[in-house]
C-alpha cells in the first residue's frame, strides 16, 4: 500500500502520525490475530483465579493471560531482571515490531521513542523482595528491585532492548494511561521523532495486587464470569480486573513510506485529555469535553463518526455518566457502541490501548466487535450497542473513551488511512 504522506511539509505540528504495527498480549489471544479472532467470536478470558488461594477475596475472578511462557519470548539474562508485566511488555513489543516489518537497527537511534503507559508497575516482582526483606533481611532482597518495580520499566526495557535513544516517557493515569501515551507519541512525532513504541501493558493479579485492586471498591462480586463485568446492564455491579494490553508501531507517515511499510492500520488523528471537576463542584464530568476536544483535534464532527469504544466501567453510575455524554453527543442511539473489554476484564492502562487495536482492526475489516454477557441492557441507557455478535460495518472514523480512576479523561480519534 502507497501511505499517505504527510499533509504538510512546513511544518512537524501536523505530522500525519500512522500505525503500522500491532502487537497484543490478552487474557482471550496472545498476537493480533489470535486475538482478534477469539474476541469477533465473543470468546472471553474472564476465569477464577488459580494461581494462589482467593478465597478470601470478595472477588475471585480475573482476566488472567494463559500460555505466556517467559523464557520463550525474554532472553534468559532478562528473567531474574523482570516482572512478569515486563515481559509481557516485551514480547507485544516484539510483535508489533514484526508486524510493522521494522528494523529498528536501520532507523536513527535519536529518532526512536518510546512512550507508553503502565498503573501498577512490577506488583508480583516486588511483593517477592519485600517479604524476602521482612523474612529474611535486607542482603537477600534482589538489586533489580531498584527499577523492576517501577511504572517506567516497561518504556526503559524496550528502549534498551532496541536501541531506542529518542524521547522516552510513561503515562500514569490509570484506564486513561492507555491513551495518553497513544497521545503523547504522536506528540513526539510532531515535534521531530520518525519511529515511536507506544500503548499500554498491565499485570497485577498476584495477592498483592488483587488486593490493591480490591481496595478501589470498584470490583464486582458476581462470582459467575458470565455476569461478573456487564456494563450497562441492569444487573451491573463493577468490574473484573485483568492483565494484558497492546503495543503499537506508530510513525510519521511520510517517514513510514520512504521506508517501506508494509501496511497502515490508521491514523492516530485525535487526541485529548481532561480532568473530573472536584465532587460537588456542581460542574457536569469531563468525559464529554475531551471526546469534543479530540475530535476537534481530528478536524471531525460527531457524525462523521462510525463507532464508540465505550470506557464501559460497569459501575452503575458511571455507566450513566458515560451514557449521558454519548447521548450529548451522538443523539440517543446516534452511533454503535461496543465494548469488547467484557472479555478481557479491565486492563488499567493496558485496556484503552487495546481498543484502539481492536478500532484499527475494525477499520481494516469492516466489523465491530461484540459486547458480550449484557443480556438486560438499561433501560435509561439510550445507546445503539453491540451486543453477543460482532456487526458489519464500514469503519472510517472510530472513537475510543477511557476514563481513569482519581478523575482522568481520554480519548483517541482512529482514522482510516488516506489510501483506503
Amino acid at each position: 500500500m502507497t501511505l499517505a504522506p504527510a499533509r504538510t511539509s512546513t511544518t512537524t505540528r501536523t505530522r500525519t502520525a500512522v500505525v503500522t504495527g500491532i502487537g497484543v498480549v490478552a487474557p482471550n489471544g496472545l498476537g493480533v490475530e489470535e486475538w482478534w479472532a477469539a474476541t469477533l467470536s465473543g470468546v472471553s478470558g474472564i476465569r477464577p483465579v488459580d494461581s494462589f488461594d482467593a478465597t478470601g477475596y470478595p472477588t475471585r475472578l480475573v482476566g488472567r493471560i494463559e500460555g505466556f511462557e517467559d523464557a520463550a519470548h525474554v532472553p534468559g539474562r532478562l528473567l531474574p531482571q523482570t516482572d512478569r508485566v515486563t515481559r509481557l511488555a516485551l514480547a507485544a513489543t516484539d510483535w508489533a515490531l514484526a508486524d510493522a516489518a521494522a528494523e529498528p537497527d536501520t532507523i536513527p537511534e535519536y529518532d526512536k521513542s518510546v512512550i507508553t503507559s503502565n498503573a501498577t508497575g512490577g506488583f508480583e516482582f516486588t511483593h517477592r523482595e519485600i517479604r524476602k526483606l521482612w523474612t529474611q533481611g535486607p542482603q537477600h532482597v534482589s538489586v533489580y528491585e531498584s527499577f523492576a518495580w517501577f511504572y517506567a520499566v516497561n518504556t526503559g526495557q524496550i528502549s534498551i532492548r532496541h536501541g531506542m535513544r529518542g524521547a522516552g516517557g510513561v503515562l500514569v493515569s490509570e484506564q486513561a494511561g492507555g491513551l495518553d501515551a497513544i497521545g503523547h507519541a504522536r506528540r513526539t512525532l510532531r515535534k521531530g521523532s520518525t519511529f515511536t513504541v507506544t500503548g499500554g501493558v498491565e499485570s497485577a493479579l498476584d495477592p498483592w495486587g488483587l488486593a490493591a485492586h480490591t481496595a478501589s471498591g470498584r470490583l464486582s462480586r458476581e462470582p459467575d464470569p458470565a455476569r461478573a463485568y456487564v456494563p450497562f446492564d441492569t444487573r451491573a455491579s463493577g468490574h473484573v480486573p485483568g492483565e494484558g494490553g497492546a503495543i503499537l508501531i506508530l510513525e510519521d507517515a511520510a517517514a513510514a513510506d520512504r521506508r517501506g511499510a508494509r501496511q497502515v492500520y490508521g491514523e492516530i488523528a485525535g487526541y485529548a485529555a481532561t480532568f473530573d471537576p472536584a465532587p460537588g463542584s456542581g460542574r457536569p464530568p469531563g468525559l464529554e469535553r475531551a471526546a469534543r476536544t479530540a475530535l476537534a483535534d481530528a478536524g471531525a464532527e460527531p457524525s462523521d463518526v462510525d463507532v464508540v469504544f465505550a470506557d464501559a466501567a460497569g459501575d452503575p453510575a458511571l455507566d450513566r455518566a458515560e451514557t449521558a455524554a454519548l447521548t450529548a453527543l451522538f443523539g440517543p442511539y446516534g452511533v454503535p457502541v461496543t465494548a469488547p473489554r467484557t472479555m478481557t476484564g479491565r486492563l488499567a492502562a493496558g485496556g484503552p490501548a487495546l481498543d484502539v487495536a481492536a478500532a484499527l482492526l475494525s477499520v481494516r475489516d469492516g466489523v465491530v466487535p461484540p459486547t458480550i454477557n449484557v443480556a438486560r441492557p438499561g433501560p435509561d441507557h439510550r445507546i445503539d450497542l453491540v451486543r453477543d455478535a460482532p456487526r458489519t460495518l464500514a469503519v472510517r472514523t472510530a472513537l475510543v473513551l477511557a476514563r481513569g480512576q482519581g478523575g482522568f479523561n481520554a480519548a483517541v480519534v482512529v482514522r482510516a488511512p488516506e489510501a483506503q
